[in-house]
């Protein structure tokens, strides 16, 4: 097995088709078969049914799916840190949420920057369950969420607590209405937010991530709850407005990161984070 067996597997998943695989990948038809052919007789296994729509993954295929993933990626991320510059010492590669990109984990980069300029970083953003996957299997050192799960040979260290708050497009909204984007802050904030608003139907929008519920505000009106670092470039323009009276909730951010990672590096990076959640704390409070 090889990573352009895996690559031309994925591609064929992605397209359904060995024809549309081909012409994305550059290949000729018979090339992209005979590696599936060599594929399938190293797993003994079959992994797409061909029909006249196209191709379609079996049993088989579907369970190997993500361990091509992690094959191609493992490979790239390989070719992208043997292969890096002698300049770069170390590659640290890092994932968090999007809203922890907002403002807090640019900082630390910058700080990153600033006392290490000889690490080279891979930054990604991602979920909760991408994430933990990725650090359980090594893919990833640090993740930076809101609702991680506690893993063995993993520690999760809390950095600080967002306040999230309900913004409106209009100054004169008291509680959430029919314009409401609901966002999915965790359970948390679910169970806290049933407390509040006991009373509340099911809302007819509903956003993963408070970027998106910001982009649905602002177009179409109406409010959401968000972090303070997320709601205050706009609260400062006057695109958004505080709901007065409104319940405010605590949300706590964590950085997740191997036990044992015997590695200056990673070690230098948890500091960092421990000090600009220091300077993001004293923000909110």
């Amino acid at each position: 097995m090889d990573t352009e067996q895996a690559r031309t597997f994925l591609a064929i998943a992605a397209h359904g088709s060995f024809i549309a695989a081909a012409s994305q990948l550059h290949l000729t038809q018979s090339t992209v078969s005979a590696r599936i052919q060599r594929l399938e007789e190293t797993l003994n296994a079959r992994l797409f049914v061909r029909n006249r729509s196209g191709a379609s993954l079996t049993p088989a295929g579907r369970r190997f799916l993500e361990y091509a993933k992690r094959l191609v990626f493992t490979a790239e991320q390989a070719i992208h840190d043997v292969g890096s510059s002698s300049r770069y010492r170390a590659t640290l590669r890092v994932g968090g949420r999007i809203a922890l990109w907002e403002g807090f984990l640019p900082q630390w980069v910058g700080w990153m920057r600033r006392t290490n300029p000889d690490v080279a970083m891979r930054t990604e953003i991602g979920f909760e369950d991408d994430l933990m996957r990725r650090l359980i299997e090594g893919t990833l050192d640090m993740g930076l969420m809101y609702t991680p799960s506690h893993q063995p040979g993993l520690i999760v260290e809390h950095l600080f607590d967002e306040r999230l708050i309900l913004v409106s497009s209009r100054p004169d909204v008291h509680e959430p209405g029919s314009g409401y984007v609901h966002v999915d802050w965790g359970a948390s904030f679910h169970a806290q937010h049933r407390q509040s608003f006991p009373q509340m139907e099911t809302p007819a929008l509903v956003a993963n991530i408070g970027w998106l519920a910001i982009q649905l505000v602002l177009a179409n009106g109406g409010c959401c709850f968000l972090p303070v670092r997320l709601a205050q470039p706009f609260l400062t323009t006057g695109q958004l407005f505080p709901v007065v009276g409104a319940p405010e909730y605590d949300h706590p951010a964590y950085m997740v990161y191997p036990q044992k990672a015997e590695s200056m590096v990673l070690e230098q990076a948890v500091q960092g984070l421990r000090e600009v959640a220091k300077q993001q704390g004293a923000w909110q409070s």
